[in-house]
């Protein structure tokens, strides 16, 4: 089974323009009524910014493509449906594939960006073992 991520820069979000303690600018998809996904508290969206401003100064590359590149490294991820809006977005979105961060630099994008899972799956994760003696 695999995973076809739709709108992988969360409307924006994960573009780099939106910036701690700065407006939202006013040609960004949110500005312009975009973003009807679920609501991401401000300090998670930051810290999961600053990590990926991090390693895109690592990299050489952008914020957009580091987390776009992170997304395809996922195991279950099979396709990334990108909306580019017009030319030099659709390259530079592009550019994410064709190279891979670093397992350290997964891994950070892993921590920062992890969720507590909702229930049953919180529970399952008590039991490890359950998973694999078929119980």
């Amino acid at each position: 089974m695999g995973t076809i991520v739709w709108s992988p820069l969360s409307a924006g979000l994960l573009s780099g323009k939106i910036r701690r303690g700065q407006p939202i600018p006013e040609s960004s998809r949110l500005a312009q009524g975009g973003g009807q996904g679920p609501q991401v508290p401000d300090e998670r969206l930051f810290a999961i910014i600053d990590v990926l401003d991090e390693v895109a100064a690592e990299t050489g590359k952008t914020v957009p493509q580091v987390a776009l590149n992170w997304l395809l490294q996922r195991p279950t991820v099979v396709n990334l449906v990108i909306g580019a809006r017009n030319e030099e977005q659709l390259r530079q979105n592009l550019a994410a594939a064709g190279w891979n961060l670093t397992p350290e630099q997964v891994a950070r994008l892993d921590a920062v960006s992890a969720t507590e899972p909702i229930y049953p799956y919180w529970h399952q994760r008590r039991f490890p073992m359950l998973g694999h003696t078929g119980i």
